[in-house]
C-alpha cells in the first residue's frame, strides 16, 4: 500500500469551489486507487492580523482546520503571508506551520512520499519537510508556478533549488518540461503528466441548447480568471468584429471593470457578456452549447479548459502558449493563432463557416483521461518510494 501525503495550496474550499478544481480531481482519483492511502494538507496563506480580519480573508479564516472534503481527510493549516515581500518568506512560514502538523499526522499515518501539487510555495516546503521526515518528494509544475514564481527575483532561487533537490518532478505538458529545463532543472528528472477530463460529463451536445443562455446565433465561449494573462480583451475585440456572433465569458477577477468598460465602448453589450464565476459542474452544458471556445492566454501549462471544450465537441482557438500544440493536433481540434484580435477573428470566422464534425473534435480529447492520469501518478510516486528504499 502506497501512503501519500498530498500538499496543495491550490485546492478548493467552501469559499472557493473552483480554486484548483483540477488538483482536487487528480487527488480524488489517486485517493480512490486500490493501492493508495492518502491524506491531504491544503494550507491557506493569510496576512497578519488585522489584515486577515478583512474581506476576503475573513471567509478563509472561518474555514475548519480539519474536515472531510469529498471523502478526503483534509487539513487546512494557516500560514502567514507578508504583504509587500513578493512571496520571499512564504516557504519559511509554511514549513514552520507544517512540521508539527506532519509530525502529528505521522503518528497514525506513516506517509511514504510527499506529493507537492504546485511548485511554489508547496515545492520548496515539501523538499524541506521530505528531508526532515526522511521521505521522497515529488513536485508538479502547472503554469504560473514556473512562469511567475520560477522567474521572480524574490522566489526564483527557491523554486530552482527545490526542483534540483526533489526526488521527482512532474510537468503538465512537454512545453512546461522545456520551460522547467530553461530555468535550470534537469530534464531527466521531469516526467510529463497530462491532466484529465471526465469524458462521461464533458460530451458533445446539441448547440441549440444555447437558447438557454439567451443566445440565438453563433456562440463563442471563453473560460478563465479575468486577469491580463488570459487575454479576454483580445477575444472581446475579435468577437465584436464579427456581426451576429455572441461571446460568453465565465470567470471572475480584477480586470472585470476594465472588460465591462471595453464591451460598452465597443457597443456590443447585447451579444458579449461576463457571466462571473460559474460552478465547474455547469461547464459541460456551457461548452457543449458553444460553437467555439476561445482563449488568448499569454502563458499556460496545459489549460484544462482546452481539453474540456474538445471533449464537448467544441473546437478551440488559442495562442501558442504552453502545451497548445500537444492539444491542437488536428484541424478538427481548432486553431493556434497569434495573440491578436484580428488573428482570433479570422480563425473564429473560418470555424463558424466550416465547422468540423463534433465527434471528430471530441476525439482530440480521448487521450486525456483521469484514469490515465491516476495510473501515471501512482507509477511515478511508487517509483520514487522504491528508489529511496533501495
Amino acid at each position: 500500500m502506497l501512503r501519500v501525503l498530498t500538499l496543495a495550496t491550490l485546492f478548493p474550499d467552501a469559499t472557493r469551489p473552483n480554486f484548483g478544481v483540477f488538483v482536487e480531481r487528480q487527488t480524488l482519483g489517486l485517493a480512490a486507487h486500490a493501492e493508495v492511502e492518502l491524506r491531504l494538507v491544503a494550507p491557506i496563506g493569510l496576512p497578519p492580523w488585522p489584515l486577515s480580519a478583512l474581506s476576503p480573508y475573513r471567509a478563509l479564516n472561518g474555514l475548519p482546520t480539519r474536515e472531510r472534503w469529498k471523502g478526503l481527510d483534509t487539513h487546512r493549516p494557516r500560514f502567514t503571508t507578508l504583504p509587500g515581500t513578493q512571496g520571499r518568506w512564504h516557504v519559511a512560514a509554511l514549513v514552520r506551520q507544517l512540521k508539527p502538523l506532519l509530525t502529528e499526522i505521522r503518528r497514525d499515518f506513516a506517509f511514504d512520499v510527499i506529493d507537492a501539487e504546485f511548485f511554489f510555495p508547496d515545492g520548496p516546503a515539501a523538499v524541506a519537510l521530505g528531508r526532515h521526515f526522511g521521505v521522497p518528494v515529488s513536485i508538479k509544475a502547472r503554469g504560473a508556478d514556473i512562469h511567475h514564481w520560477g522567474r521572480a527575483q524574490a522566489t526564483a532561487r527557491q523554486v530552482v533549488a527545490a526542483g534540483q533537490k526533489a526526488d521527482g518532478l512532474l510537468a503538465v505538458s512537454a512545453a512546461m518540461k522545456a520551460d522547467m529545463a530553461a530555468i535550470g532543472l534537469a530534464v531527466a528528472s521531469i516526467r510529463v503528466h497530462h491532466t484529465g477530463v471526465d469524458l462521461a460529463r464533458f460530451t458533445p451536445g446539441n448547440p441549440a441548447g444555447r437558447r438557454r443562455f439567451g443566445v440565438q446565433g453563433p456562440l463563442v465561449m471563453s473560460l478563465g480568471a479575468l486577469i491580463p494573462r488570459k487575454g479576454h480583451d483580445i477575444v472581446i475585440r475579435a468577437v465584436a468584429s464579427l456581426p451576429g456572433v455572441s461571446l460568453l465569458i465565465a470567470g471572475e477577477g480584477p480586470q472585470r471593470a476594465a472588460l465591462e468598460a471595453e464591451i460598452v465602448r465597443l457597443g456590443v453589450a447585447d451579444r458579449i457578456r461576463l457571466l462571473g464565476p460559474v460552478p465547474h459542474d455547469a461547464l459541460p452544458d456551457l461548452l457543449a452549447a458553444a460553437d467555439i471556445m476561445a482563449l488568448a492566454s499569454s502563458s499556460e501549462g496545459l489549460a484544462n479548459a482546452w481539453v474540456e471544450a474538445l471533449a464537448c465537441g467544441t473546437p478551440i482557438v488559442i495562442t501558442d502558449a504552453g502545451g497548445a500544440a500537444e492539444v491542437v493536433r488536428t484541424p478538427a481540434a481548432g486553431r493556434i493563432v497569434a495573440r491578436e484580435s484580428a488573428a482570433f477573428a479570422r480563425a473564429i470566422g473560418e470555424l463558424l463557416a466550416t465547422p468540423p464534425p463534433r465527434d471528430e473534435t471530441h476525439k482530440a480529447a480521448a487521450n486525456f483521461t483521469w484514469e490515465a492520469n491516476t495510473a501515471a501518478l501512482h507509477h511515478h510516486l511508487s517509483g520514487l518510494v522504491a528508489a529511496s528504499s533501495s
